[in-house]
């Protein structure tokens, strides 16, 4: 974790060499999703609900899903570049360092301009909160923290699955994007609104539903049943990460030199 800290220092001393370039682009992440949260807004003002849901229920499911990823994207955006380490064989060097491949690809690129996404989706979530009657005690404040945490791990899993296909492929394939981008936007909505096939696949493949729509139910009291368990359900999303490292070790293992 030391090194791990100070990767984060040195790339942020890099990115702050350009100060007015790192604030306009911290700026310009802070507004750009408010034009996926306005679409929301003018959606709910059209129709008032949808399957049940209310506005701020589910502004509530779009804060926790995007927090999650910005944070994700921040921390995680070395396995999203990954394939630019493989095609120019800069990975051939992380190998022979005494130090996990896993460590030094996280540490290889951070975006801390996504702080302004981050402070956007906080924004919202104050906002929503203050209007959703949740009758708040020590389990649900944890559930709601582990729901953000749980999609921290969902998102850095699918980033490191995306990455470990780069091995074959060289390039990264787009069809990742399904489930990065695909699945933010899918996420943002409660599971139950979609279709059997899909609220299933994104619960017990990609458990997306662990880490939103379960839990959820439980702060919103749409459910009944033991309190620990709510509590744990995002935990789920935590543990997706280690098929994702056993994969990641699979694809290390299978990896084919540049050779100079």
């Amino acid at each position: 974790m030391i090194l791990f800290g100070k990767y984060m220092s040195i790339l942020f001393k890099a990115q702050m060499q350009y100060r007015t370039s790192f604030f306009l682009l911290s700026l310009g992440q802070f507004f750009v999703p408010f034009s996926v949260f306005a679409g929301l807004y003018f959606l709910f003002a059209r129709f008032g609900q949808v399957e049940g849901w209310s506005f701020y229920e589910v502004g509530l499911c779009f804060a926790v899903i995007h927090m999650a990823f910005a944070i994700s994207e921040c921390l995680a955006r070395g396995f999203d570049s990954f394939s630019s380490l493989v095609a120019s064989g800069e990975f051939d060097r992380l190998l022979v360092r005494p130090r996990n491949t896993i460590l030094q690809v996280l540490g290889s690129k951070f975006e801390f301009t996504r702080i302004g996404r981050l402070a956007q989706s906080v924004a919202v979530m104050i906002w929503v909160l203050i209007h959703l009657p949740i009758e708040w005690d020590a389990i649900k404040v944890v559930t709601l923290i582990l729901m953000v945490i749980s999609g921290v791990f969902i998102f850095t899993g699918i980033f490191m699955l995306a990455a470990t296909l780069c091995f074959w492929t060289i390039q990264a394939i787009e069809v990742a994007n399904i489930f990065t981008d695909g699945g933010r936007e899918m996420a943002q909505y409660p599971l139950s609104i979609y279709k059997k096939w899909v609220t299933r696949f994104f619960t017990f493949v990609i458990p997306f539903g662990c880490t939103n729509y379960l839990p959820l139910l439980f702060l919103l009291g749409k459910t009944t049943g033991p309190d620990f368990i709510y509590m744990l359900i995002p935990l789920v999303g935590v543990f997706f990460i280690l098929p994702c490292l056993l994969i990641w070790q699979f694809g290390v293992k299978h990896y084919r030199s540049t050779g100079s």
